[in-house]
């Protein structure tokens, strides 16, 4: 009871910069793996999203291949490999990133990917893409958490050896 007391009395001579420290500590216990899961859906969401827009069933439309050829003008790559190569690979990582298997590997592609539009298709739009950045590196840095098979197959290992 004397104990309650003084726990009690010790919050209430705390200042008010204590109390809002105390509360931003509490944000240090939200796990990376939660972080990592909501980085991964999201930014794999428009990703596939992207790609959907590229391909009718499994070929790739004219429409696709016209921005690459009109806007996107991508130095030294062919439109028609180009637009291929973007809507394969906004279907592929973002699937891997979602099922969490090699997803640093696809976060780094994808990254790779953000790079290129950054640079050399919407520059101005560098807020977007480094929001996207963001994401990716949460995922190349961090890995992707325990909610991802990288994580089951690891383990698998683990226990093998």
């Amino acid at each position: 009871m004397q104990d309650q007391m003084m726990t009690a009395a010790s919050a209430e001579r705390e200042t008010v910069p204590q109390r809002f420290y105390g509360a931003l500590r509490l944000l240090d216990s939200i796990p990376h793996d939660l972080i990592a899961l909501v980085a991964r859906l999201s930014i794999a969401a428009v990703f596939w999203q992207s790609g959907q827009t590229k391909v009718d069933g499994w070929h790739v439309t004219d429409n696709a291949v016209y921005l690459f050829q009109t806007e996107y003008k991508l130095p030294l790559v062919d439109p028609w490999i180009a637009a291929h190569i973007a809507a394969f690979s906004e279907h592929f990582f973002p699937f891997l990133l979602v099922i969490g298997l090699a997803s640093r590997l696809s976060a780094l592609a994808l990254l790779g990917m953000t790079l290129v539009i950054e640079i050399f298709v919407y520059p101005d739009a560098w807020p977007t893409h480094g929001t996207w950045a963001t994401c990716f590196l949460v995922i190349i840095a961090g890995g992707p958490g325990r909610i991802a098979l990288d994580h089951l197959i690891a383990r698998w290992f683990v226990r093998a050896s």
